[in-house]
């Protein structure tokens, strides 16, 4: 990680499965302290659980935990995300820096509701933050400064990797990679089903297909070869592999990956409707 940044205190409106996941790594790489992070939820069960498990504040009002912060992510539903704006708007100030991580809303919606003046940065992370390895693209509304585009890289940069993108992009980055952990989590169970189905037992069968995705994955993260080239390593001529590849893409493999990320990124546009 780079070197530390002064960064004020955090408030999420919203504590739900993507926020903790945040708030589990920024703490755990001490990009904030627990007495940094402040978190505004309507559900007291799930306030008292943040507060036991992180250490963090919590209110149940989104305007009391906004005064406590520089910088206010929104992790709220993009279906209720036109009420919670309109909710937070009298509190946000010019020097409030705004994260929004809240699929398909754009950045001229956002800034619509909270003011001309509000410094607005759109972000699409995933839940593999949780476990430091998450992917996020970053767009910048028309009032960030570049010293708010360092802030928010540090900040996700802290638990995986983040990359600034055009926000016309930003609903292809919700297909991609927002989307994608549940893809590979479906890819994953269908591999540990076909062990079974050969006869292992199912925790062998998972063992070994989690860390087969988890080395590829690190192959093609750490040599920076094409994935074609590394799939030719492991197919030779009239072998096992060559013979499972014809039968997944005799299915379609390639084209229902398409479609599915494809799928998800028209969802994204609708929902960035409101």
């Amino acid at each position: 990680m780079s070197e530390k940044m002064e960064l004020g205190t955090i408030c999420f409106v919203g504590g739900g499965q993507m926020a903790e996941a945040l708030i589990k790594g920024l703490i755990k790489k001490e990009v904030f302290s627990p007495r940094d992070i402040v978190c505004s939820e309507p559900m007291e069960e799930r306030r008292k659980y943040l507060e036991k498990e992180y250490s963090i504040s919590t209110f149940s009002s989104n305007k009391d935990g906004i005064k406590e912060a520089q910088i206010v992510l929104l992790a709220v539903k993009p279906q209720v995300m036109d009420k919670v704006l309109e909710d937070i708007r009298p509190e946000v100030k010019k020097s409030h820096l705004v994260i929004s991580i809240a699929a398909g809303v754009t950045l001229e919606r956002l800034e619509r509701h909270l003011g001309k003046s509000a410094k607005v940065i759109r972000v699409m992370p995933n839940t593999p933050a949780l476990v430091l390895e998450g992917a996020a693209g970053i767009s910048r509304g028309k009032n960030a400064q570049e010293e708010d585009m360092k802030k928010t890289l540090h900040i996700f940069s802290a638990v995986g990797k983040a990359v600034e993108v055009d926000e016309s992009l930003m609903d292809a980055v919700t297909g991609l990679s927002g989307s994608g952990p549940a893809y590979c989590f479906q890819f994953i169970e269908a591999l540990i089903s076909a062990g079974i189905r050969e006869g292992l037992p199912r925790p062998t069968a998972a063992t070994l297909a989690i860390q087969t995705v988890l080395g590829s994955a690190k192959m093609c993260m750490e040599t920076g070869r094409h994935p074609m080239e590394l799939l030719s390593m492991v197919t030779s001529p009239g072998g096992t592999t060559i013979q499972g590849l014809y039968q997944m893409e005799r299915s379609g493999f390639s084209g229902i990956v398409m479609d599915a990320v494809g799928a998800a990124t028209a969802r994204s546009k609708e929902l960035g409707k409101g």
